[in-house]
């Protein structure tokens, strides 16, 4: 396909992507050198700056290697967003050890698969969750675990009041053999470890996706991959600059989206990350207001609790000057809601796990076409393709066919997965398993998952478009559309709705606001309030979920 989308590129954008890659651990290093008193991390109002953040990351690589930690090591984290988490991995990529962030919300079971699968040795837990990594150590390969704290960091007088008020959040694990407090780690008198010579193929970074298609897995993404990822963003961001953002860090680190346009996005160019442990509405708000955020980075759930918030305030957002959205398809309402707040649109942006995770956004500056994923980003090439033959490429414009893409930041593989690596992965190309369009401008929109089409009657049916027109419902604050099997027409729609707060409706009243909107064979057959939809820790609505709870509601 023809590279029609950098004529839609916004002022300042690079069409040619040249850059040297370098390892994040290396990344750090440089930032501390240009910004050493710039703060790198904001903990609930305790500043790290650069130069202290290399300090402590090079202590800590020095305990860990008193452990036995190395090249090719794995260290798993199961953490919030706290300082240890960002001083963690990059401590262990400097020894030439893989980091493997894991969802703290995972379930013992996902979690003894990610472990064993990864490989796994050591453990950097939160202090809450340390007994179950215990009883998790006699299933996995894991030989020892690290504790941290919420109130380690914690800035003068809430450090020496977090116990008492928030017990809950701290527990007290008794010394026994192979758990090793982070803090003792820091203190190791014995010589800081030499920095390994990472290469550039080298995996960095292990994370294994949502499990939303399937069985999770692994994905290997080397330094290459994710300082490529961030060169691209920074490239999309021209208006930005270096050693003077602050970013919200309140999407997960243990996710790719969250770990590249948060994480090492701030580290790479000398931003200060302030850190959400645990990302609500109205933390988020104050921490907007009062470190005066520059940007963004969230997913649509986030921004429509921003909308519907009772503490957001006009004037609490001026400092924001732009923000991102991916992880889960934007609802054009909320697109709107927000501009009408704070005169921002939310450039809605594209990726997978696989590629880092970022290859698509609306421009910032350029044409808005709400509703897209955008533009392919610097340095990315994106093809259609037949949903059911890889070798047709789709030309016409506005048809279409799973996306392909290409590029620096696509991973090296699935961790002990070579036949679904083959699959995924074709000479070069990315399948993402979604099905999208091109316009005339190069625009992509992403019109649904490939596993998530409805057929019926012969029909394709793309959840997404339903989801859409439920949404333009005053009424209705989220919605999801699935496919119900059924005897006549292979699978019908269902639609669960949860409502505005304080409002009621009947499903007589949604299937007509729809069949006003949809093609008769688009129009849900059922409907199911509910209180709230099924999400993944970063707020992707979790489709597959209520396709299998199907059966156990009142309308199905």
């Amino acid at each position: 396909m023809e590279k029609i989308w950098l004529k839609s590129y916004a002022p300042g954008v690079p069409t040619e992507f040249d850059f040297e890659p370098i390892a994040l651990h290396k990344a750090l290093k440089a930032t501390a050198q240009r910004f050493p008193d710039r703060p790198a991390l904001n903990f609930m109002g305790k500043l790290i700056t650069y130069s202290e953040l290399q300090d402590l990351t090079e202590r800590f690589s020095a305990g860990l290697a008193s452990l036995g930690v190395g090249q090719g090591s794995k260290v798993a984290l199961v953490t919030p967003n706290l300082v240890q988490t960002v001083v963690a991995i990059y401590a262990a990529l400097r020894l030439g050890a893989v980091a493997i962030p894991n969802n703290p919300l995972y379930t013992d079971r996902e979690l003894t698969h990610q472990l064993q699968d990864s490989g796994s040795e050591y453990v950097v837990a939160w202090d809450t969750l340390v007994p179950r990594m215990l009883s998790l150590r006699e299933k996995t390969g894991v030989r020892g675990v690290i504790i941290c704290h919420l109130r380690d960091f914690l800035p003068f007088p809430l450090r020496q009041l977090f116990p008492y008020v928030k017990r809950d959040l701290h527990l007290k694990i008794p010394k026994q053999s192979g758990v090793h407090e982070f803090m003792d780690l820091l203190k190791q008198s014995g010589p800081t470890p030499p920095e390994h010579d990472s290469h550039p193929d080298d995996t960095a970074i292990c994370l294994y996706t949502g499990g939303t298609t399937g069985v999770s897995k692994g994905v290997e993404l080397t330094h290459g991959n994710l300082s490529a990822n961030c060169r691209q963003l920074r490239a999309w961001c021209p208006g930005f600059r270096d050693g003077a953002e602050v970013i919200l860090g309140c999407l997960p680190l243990f996710h790719s989206y969250g770990l590249t346009a948060v994480m090492n996005m701030s580290t790479f160019h000398g931003w200060c990350n302030v850190l959400i442990p645990k990302p609500e509405p109205k933390p988020i708000l104050q921490a907007v207001e009062k470190y005066k955020i520059t940007l963004i980075p969230g997913v649509p759930t986030l921004f429509n609790a921003i909308i519907h918030s009772p503490d957001v305030k006009r004037s609490g957002l001026q400092s924001v000057k732009g923000c991102f959205s991916a992880a889960a398809p934007l609802p054009l309402e909320t697109i709107r809601g927000f501009r009408d707040l704070t005169g921002i649109t939310i450039s809605e942006a594209y990726g997978l796990t696989e590629s880092s995770p970022c290859t698509h956004a609306i421009p910032l500056g350029g044409q808005e076409k709400p509703g897209c994923i955008g533009l392919p980003m610097p340095g990315t090439d994106a093809k259609l393709v037949d949903i059911d033959d890889f070798t047709r490429e789709i030309t016409d414009l506005n048809t279409p066919g799973e996306l392909c893409v290409k590029g620096p930041q696509v991973m090296k593989g699935y961790v002990n997965r070579p036949d679904e690596t083959a699959l995924t992965l074709r000479d070069g190309w990315l399948l993402t398993g979604d099905i999208a369009t091109v316009d005339e401008d190069g625009y992509f929109t992403v019109v649904d998952r490939k596993k998530d089409m409805i057929i019926s009657s012969g029909f394709n049916i793309y959840p997404r478009e339903v989801d859409e027109v439920l949404f333009e419902c005053p009424k209705i604050r989220e919605a999801c559309a699935v496919g119900v099997p059924d005897a006549k027409s292979g699978e019908r729609i269902k639609a669960f709705v949860v409502l505005e707060t304080g409002v009621q409706a009947t499903e007589e009243e949604i299937v007509d606001h729809c069949r006003k909107r949809l093609a008769r064979y688009k129009v849900p057959k059922y409907v199911e309030f509910v209180d709230e939809l099924p999400k993944s820790a970063v707020g992707k609505v979790l489709r597959k979920n209520l396709r299998s709870d199907i059966g156990n509601g009142p309308n199905a």
